[in-house]
């Protein structure tokens, strides 16, 4: 593990992978998840791109300081490893949480992205989810992670991958269980105090953008990807039938197939020489 110090003193620490000369890959993900949550994605992102991974301040090896915390003040964070890592600009790919502040990035650093990745996120909240969120923060606040781990896993994983692959399902539930519980709050809090403008400032990101979500998501339903790829005029939307919202585990094929084939394709692009004008 590599780690960064930001412009307010909290050390964040990431994991860096994968070819150096390949095209730079941010890899940012979601509530209360550390850089392990992309475990089933390092060996075939690593063989084409440089990959960095952050821990999300507050996850894993980064600093967990007091609250409150703030999407903004986590994209920031994300920007600090790339400048530590000396790259300019970067394919960025984040999952729920993560998808959000890939939508800040885009958004506030537009400069710094190569393309966004957005998958099982959202840009906005239902009030049912809201209560869910906050019902999540006082679970832990009240008992601990381990109190919140079976409620968790079912909006989390679909009912295949808990069939299929229960050890993996074990390994996730071990890297949210580690996340300290006044840390996880705060990334709540931090969910939800996200202000409105960032859905209103999407029609201004003109990066190639990739919406994928899985057709079995409850926590973020097909209809929060339907909306994101409606108001980002730059993206795609594609859909993982029988996946749910943690599609990277349940679907680790499909998921690499089609992210790894749009980085492909976004990186083709760039290298084709513009025409001169006559």
């Amino acid at each position: 593990m590599s780690a960064t110090v930001t412009d307010d003193g909290t050390n964040i620490a990431y994991s860096a992978w994968g070819r150096r000369e390949g095209s730079p890959v941010l890899m940012i993900q979601g509530l209360g998840v550390d850089h392990r949550g992309w475990a089933l994605q390092r060996g075939a992102f690593g063989r084409h791109h440089r990959c960095i991974a952050p821990d999300n301040r507050g996850t894993g090896y980064s600093d967990a300081p007091p609250g409150p915390y703030d999407l903004l003040r986590m994209a920031a964070d994300a920007i600090a490893v790339l400048d530590a890592e000396h790259i300019e600009r970067a394919h960025v790919v984040g999952a729920s949480m993560g998808g959000v502040i890939a939508q800040v990035i885009g958004v506030m650093y537009p400069d710094r992205v190569r393309s966004l990745t957005l998958a099982c996120t959202a840009c906005q909240h239902h009030a049912w989810r809201r209560e869910l969120l906050a019902e999540w923060a006082n679970v832990v606040n009240e008992r601990g992670m381990a109190g919140l781990m079976d409620d968790a896993m079912r909006w989390m994983i679909g009912p295949r991958l808990h069939r299929r692959f229960g050890v993996f399902v074990n390994v996730l539930a071990r890297v949210l269980v580690q996340t300290k519980p006044h840390a996880f709050v705060a990334q709540v809090d931090a969910i939800l105090d996200a202000s409105d403008e960032l859905r209103f400032a999407l029609p201004q990101v003109k990066a190639p953008t990739l919406v994928v979500t899985g057709s079995q998501d409850t926590l973020t339903p097909l209809g929060d990807a339907e909306e994101l790829a409606e108001l980002i005029t730059t993206s795609r939307l594609l859909v993982l039938r029988g996946a749910a919202h943690g599609l990277m585990a349940e679907a680790p094929n499909q998921f690499n197939d089609v992210v790894l084939r749009f980085l492909a394709e976004v990186d083709r692009a760039e290298m084709v020489p513009t025409p001169k004008s006559a």
